[in-house]
């Protein structure tokens, strides 16, 4: 990690103690250099408030916060339709299937367990403010069947109108499905020249720049137009992991 300016992140956990021991793991970093945020209380509403008015680099928002279990992804679903700079981690007591998938749904570009390491965490941080995303194999795995189980794929825009051609929904469908250029090239009988070139075009249409990056967008676009699905499914109690998530995080990329 190369020096340079401060990382600002917004911390909001469930209660001012938590948060100033999760700013401080941050701060003892030299490099990348932390400067830390707190909000002045620790409700969904005055974390969101805080981030539209500072809009830090990243803001690392626990799922539980004073309102609720769950008011975590009420902060996420409030920011990310105002488009702001500002990327976002939410911190989990147990990550388990519903809980990351609502995550990323939500606009979350990393999903982190509290079971983590301080090392572990300033990583994460540093990886989402680079724009990569921050998930486990695990994760990804969740991500993945959650796709497939909600296909048809169709990615639209504000009026839903298709931004995609059928033959780009086609290989954006085989992408989701964990299929390589290769996989996908011998399912449509294209060479694999042609798919990567369709992957490119879709990237620009898109704004993305990953296989992931395409991955999450597709669930998030899935999701918001299966009138079906509530915003996020509350699970009414999580069992707590009897083990931590593997030490090693794997970034997922093109």
């Amino acid at each position: 990690m190369a020096d340079g300016p401060s990382l600002r992140v917004l911390v909001g956990d469930a209660s001012r103690m938590a948060s100033q021991l999760i700013a401080g793991q941050l701060r003892t970093s030299r490099s990348p250099r932390f400067e830390t945020i707190l909000p002045v209380c620790f409700t969904s509403k005055t974390i969101a408030d805080e981030i539209i008015r500072t809009q830090p680099d990243v803001a690392l928002v626990s799922s539980v916060l004073q309102d609720s279990s769950f008011a975590g992804y009420s902060v996420l679903r409030t920011i990310q339709p105002l488009n702001l700079p500002t990327r976002f981690i939410l911190l989990l007591e147990d990550c388990e299937h519903d809980l990351v998938i609502d995550a990323f749904r939500s606009g979350a570009r990393g999903v982190l367990s509290r079971a983590e390491s301080s090392e572990q965490l300033s990583k994460c941080v540093y990886t989402v403010h680079r724009g990569q995303i921050w998930a486990t194999t695990r994760d990804m795995e969740y991500i993945l069947e959650e796709l497939v189980a909600t296909r048809p794929l169709r990615i639209v825009d504000a009026h839903g109108s298709s931004l995609l051609s059928k033959r780009e929904e086609e290989v954006v469908a085989l992408v989701a499905d964990g299929l390589t250029n290769r996989q996908i090239s011998e399912q449509l009988k294209l060479s694999e020249h042609t798919v990567k070139n369709y992957l490119f075009k879709v990237f620009e249409k898109l704004g993305i720049s990953t296989r992931v990056e395409l991955v999450l967008y597709a669930l998030a676009q899935n999701h918001r137009s299966d009138p079906a699905i509530d915003p996020v499914r509350m699970p009414q109690q999580t069992r707590r992991q009897s083990a931590t998530l593997p030490s090693v995080i794997r970034r997922i990329g093109i």
